[in-house]
């Protein structure tokens, strides 16, 4: 019985195997993988970014900062300036030189204004002719004598002196006026519009496809006076600012900041011609006694960079001519002092009323005296201060020039420069500079002649500040001159 129940089970089990074998097999199609992805939420109301009114939106108008910066997001240039100081092609495809005083630029093909008319070497043109009229752009742009169009994408400019980085200074923006359009044309990522009794920076339509901001809809607001940008911060009246050089104490500002660089050197200026200073190794010593840091550190909050080369440290250029130290050597000083045969060396420095070169030079008086220096201070008016450096009543000075971005030195040697004060137009390291930029010369045969005969001593350039509110997050990468560089990436949460 046991048996036959087992072989019945055992049938079963094999008919079941059978029909199982026979049967259609089914295709069980796998579920849909669906992928996650990020969609970008537009603002059309949380940026906001300050301008004046009173003033023009126009970059060929404007004269003021708070409108330079609005521009930025309008606008192109051949050449953007990057955070080292150098320059990156922008509508500029490539540069060349013919000759010392012919560059020859060439544009990207393709490019549209944000009414979708193309941009060409004609508009490049009428843009340089509109800006060196500008009060913007005008000394920038004085090395010009002219441009012309060789080709719808390739401009010639004309220089009146020989100059190895003058693409440099085509940063000035590239705008078109339409006659039946309130504002000027640009290239750039936004276009300015009107509504609701406001002015609006909103992404232009043209430009490239892969711009896909958050803020498609800047707000601009009346801020006209440089002391209320402070408060319009505090307050969340706006969202972003530039504060230069010299604008107002930023320490009591509520909102995350960025240091960037900017071209502003803060030097000693030395009389060639007076007794202690006529001698090139206290000259020598003046420079190896100034402690950069500190000055940096004290006088400056920490808003600068000491200067290691007479070029701004973070550029290319200043990379390659480094020559000073950030602290003081001391003993070098005091070696520079025993060759000079000068014994007790006595040194007056002039300084007129800015607060911050006021702190400078006391603390230079400091350093200087560490070495065995005798010095004294005389502190001037504005006026009477350019008055005692035109008629030489000085042995040496603290002054600041602005370096324009071809970090061209001709107003410390030209008899007529800005900032030629006291300096031996005649001497050697005035000729080596002449023939550098010629062509005659490498720049290590200038920067070495600098060293020797050190016409002024560099101390620091000083940095600007973007400000901008603790709630925006992203990578903040604004630099001057593309203060918006990397908009695309900011967003509130």
């Amino acid at each position: 019985m046991t048996k036959k129940i087992l072989s019945l089970i055992l049938v079963v089990i094999l008919s079941a195997a059978v029909f199982s074998g026979c049967k259609k097999q089914e295709t069980v199609s796998p579920e849909p993988v669906t992928q996650a992805t990020t969609q970008v939420i537009e603002d059309t109301t949380g940026f906001k970014i300050s301008y004046t009114q009173s003033d023009s939106l126009s970059p060929y108008e404007a004269d003021t900062q708070n409108n330079e910066v609005a521009q930025d997001l309008v606008y192109e240039s051949l050449f953007r300036i990057d955070e080292s100081l150098d320059v990156q092609p922008e509508i500029a495809s490539s540069y060349s030189f013919d000759d010392s005083k012919t560059l020859i630029v060439t544009i990207v093909d393709g490019i549209e204004f944000s009414n979708g008319d193309p941009l060409t070497a004609d508009d490049v043109v009428n843009a340089f002719n509109l800006a060196r009229k500008s009060p913007l752009y005008e000394t920038m742009l004085s090395v010009f004598s002219y441009a012309s169009a060789l080709s719808t994408t390739a401009v010639q400019f004309n220089l009146n002196i020989s100059d190895p980085y003058a693409y440099r200074l085509l940063t000035f923006k590239i705008a078109k006026q339409v006659n039946d359009e309130k504002y000027m044309l640009g290239s750039g990522r936004y276009l300015f519009t009107e509504g609701e009794g406001n002015i609006y920076a909103e992404v232009n339509k043209n430009y490239r496809e892969d711009f896909n901001p958050r803020f498609t809809k800047i707000q601009l607001v009346n801020v006209p006076a440089t002391d209320s940008i402070n408060n319009a911060i505090n307050i969340g009246n706006i969202s972003y600012a530039y504060r230069a050089p010299g604008s107002d104490d930023i320490s009591t500002l509520k909102c995350s900041k960025k240091r960037v660089n900017q071209n502003n050197l803060v030097y000693i200026g030395i009389n060639s011609s007076s007794a202690a200073a006529s001698n090139e190794y206290i000259r020598r010593a003046v420079s190896l006694a100034v402690d950069r840091s500190v000055l940096v550190k004290s006088s400056y909050q920490g808003r600068a960079k000491p200067a290691l080369s007479i070029y701004h440290p973070s550029s290319d250029l200043g990379r390659q001519t480094a020559m000073f130290s950030e602290t003081a050597d001391t003993a070098g000083a005091k070696q520079a002092i025993a060759k000079s045969g000068v014994s007790s060396p006595s040194l007056v420095i002039l300084v007129n009323d800015n607060t911050l070169r006021i702190s400078a030079a006391h603390l230079v008086k400091q350093q200087l005296e560490t070495v065995g220096f005798s010095v004294s201070i005389r502190q001037l008016n504005n006026e009477a201060y350019l008055s005692a450096l035109d008629s030489g009543y000085y042995d040496i000075y603290i002054g600041e020039t602005k370096v324009p971005l071809d970090m061209r030195l001709t107003e410390f040697f030209t008899k007529d420069g800005a900032t030629s004060y006291g300096i031996d137009q005649d001497g050697n390291c005035a000729a080596a500079y002449a023939e550098y930029l010629n062509g005659e010369r490498e720049i290590g045969g200038f920067t070495l002649e600098f060293s020797n005969e050190m016409p002024f001593v560099p101390l620091l350039y000083r940095d600007g500040v973007i400000c901008y509110s603790r709630a925006l997050h992203g990578d903040i990468q604004g630099c001057y001159g593309n203060f918006f560089s990397n908009i695309e990436d900011w967003y509130y949460n």
